[in-house]
């Protein structure tokens, strides 16, 4: 049975990841601004599916094919830190956006919504991480079924995952406003944010940590 302390653990990774601003965040608060709460929502849900995606494909078996094939991880790994060094890039170069500033987007369906939350998910590195290297860390072997148990800890991943986002971009327009009316504070809010990314892409690209097979 899964442990107390695992979920704990994974519990706290995922609020910690969940408040790290990130190419989720970015979409669904850029959505829920531009389009209005429904759009967030739905945008919302194609994230979920992402995780959902990733939760079944770690549990059956992709940690596995990483152990086999290190590079394939490491050029994920790679390929991840570099997506978010271009994120902190552009958020910290002169004229860079922050993530509560509204910006003019072109309204989306439903489905592209929807399509779009889903592709930022799986693209998302913080994502590939988390399921292929952090949460292996909490499934014991001698705790039982070690499927269940990752199943488990994901769903623990997702609720935490699914509620934070939902209080943002709940959120997100009257953060907004108040941030329209002081770019002092916008401005930090952006430095802060590409400071985060950056820091995120270099412990990605250094890391040393391989997944664990199941």
């Amino acid at each position: 049975m899964v442990t107390y302390s695992a979920v704990a653990g994974v519990f706290l990774v995922s609020l910690a990841l969940v408040m790290t601003p990130g190419p989720n965040m970015m979409y669904l608060v850029s959505r829920s601004i531009t389009q209005g709460r429904r759009a967030g929502v739905i945008s919302l849900g194609g994230v979920a599916v992402g995780f959902l995606v990733y939760l079944t494909a770690t549990n059956l078996g992709l940690s596995a094919i990483f152990t086999e094939v290190p590079e394939l991880y490491l050029a994920l790994r790679i390929a991840g830190a570099g997506y978010l060094g271009w994120l902190a890039f552009k958020t910290l170069r002169p004229g860079g956006v922050a993530v509560f500033a509204p910006t003019e987007m072109p309204p989306d369906s439903s489905r592209r919504l929807f399509t779009m939350g889903l592709m930022t998910n799986l693209l998302n590195p913080k994502i590939a991480v988390l399921y292929l290297s952090l949460i292996p860390q909490f499934v014991h072997p001698d705790a039982g079924h070690v499927l269940l148990q990752g199943f488990v800890l994901g769903g623990v991943q997702i609720l935490v995952a699914l509620t934070g986002n939902l209080l943002i971009l709940l959120a997100a327009g009257t953060i907004a406003a108040f941030f329209a009316h002081r770019p002092g504070w916008l401005r930090i809010q952006r430095y802060l944010m590409g400071s985060v990314l950056g820091v995120l892409a270099i412990k990605i690209a250094t890391d040393q940590t391989r997944p664990v097979s199941g």
